[in-house]
């Protein structure tokens, strides 16, 4: 599975790390991912996600399934 979170496809950034004598080398930036367990209310049962950190304080905010809605996604598209 890739380094993304399955609802906001949120993935790992480029960039240059630059020295003191500005060599630029290349560095990547990964995502703050975590894999959770969260309850589906709508379908009463639980779902197991790759999710970013700033989507579980949507999640606790909003709840899963207006967090969903919102990104134009339904359960059943991420548990298949």
């Amino acid at each position: 599975m890739s380094r993304k979170c399955q609802i906001s496809k949120k993935g790992s950034q480029r960039g240059c790390n630059i020295s003191h004598s500005h060599n630029k080398t290349l560095k990547r930036w990964d995502a703050n991912l975590h894999w959770k367990r969260l309850y589906d209310s709508e379908t009463k049962r639980w779902v197991r996600l790759k999710v970013s950190t700033r989507i579980l304080r949507t999640i606790d905010r909003k709840g899963l399934a207006a967090t969903l809605r919102e990104n134009g996604l339904k359960i059943q598209d991420l548990t298949n």
